[in-house]
């Protein structure tokens, strides 16, 4: 579903990524951890295009990055966005978040696209807010918006940037609650996140990274319970403790 191959990224003279290379099969689950500063942020977002990279190429539901007749809005549209701060319109009602991109991009009918996102809506459990405004809700709530908005997409895979990162500690379980339920039914993800406890329950793999380059990338039962680089050992005492 995503191949990433040799990706490298400058910001002018400063590396930020350096020849990473891995690939995501449709329905995988891959979280994606690492001190702060090591990229990971920077990854994610070059898969949708996001972020420019100067060297390699991304290869996505077939479709590479690289090559000229690839309409990147038109991935970005297939592949589903999940920011650290929401990125809710704040203008914009709830169900006014959930449909604009719908008709805008994908071209359906206001009633259909009000349809699916009150059904996303109740799928996340907030099918009561639907004509509040994004300030009027949690962080947590509007991160299941966030959510399902993404979802209102039908998208072939779902990229999560520190969905958990900018919320109070009692509203992160209802997050990973409905990440969780995405994964259990097939969802592709790809998540940067801290959280062990969620990469325990729901990922396949995890991939570690520090200064650029990806140390590890293994599956979760290897990372948890085998004898990982010093760096990697290092990070998981820290982060466990």
């Amino acid at each position: 579903m995503i191949d990433i191959q040799n990706i490298s990224k400058w910001y002018g003279d400063f590396q930020v990524l350096t020849d990473c290379n891995t690939q995501i099969r449709q329905g995988e689950v891959v979280v994606v951890c690492g001190p702060s500063g090591s990229g990971k942020s920077t990854l994610i977002k070059t898969v949708n295009g996001l972020e420019p990279f100067q060297q390699g190429d991304i290869v996505v539901d077939g479709l590479a990055l690289k090559d000229p007749k690839t309409n990147l809005n038109q991935l970005r549209s297939r592949v589903g966005m999940v920011f650290q701060h929401f990125e809710l319109f704040p203008h914009l009602s709830i169900q006014e978040n959930l449909t604009i991109a719908q008709v805008k991009v994908l071209g359906r009918s206001q009633d259909e696209a009000l349809k699916k996102g009150l059904a996303y809506l109740d799928r996340v459990g907030l099918s009561q807010h639907a004509k509040k405004y994004p300030a009027e809700l949690s962080g947590g709530q509007q991160q299941r918006v966030a959510i399902a908005r993404a979802l209102c997409m039908d998208p072939i895979a779902m990229l999560f940037d520190e969905p958990t990162s900018a919320l109070d500690p009692e509203m992160i379980n209802e997050v990973l609650d409905v990440m969780v339920e995405l994964a259990k039914d097939g969802m592709t993800m790809m998540c940067v996140t801290h959280e062990m406890g969620f990469a325990r329950q729901v990922a396949h793999r995890i991939i570690f990274m520090d200064q650029g380059k990806i140390i590890e990338d293994c599956s979760k039962d290897e990372f948890f319970n085998t004898q990982r680089s010093e760096r990697a050992q290092h990070f998981l005492e820290k982060i466990l403790h």
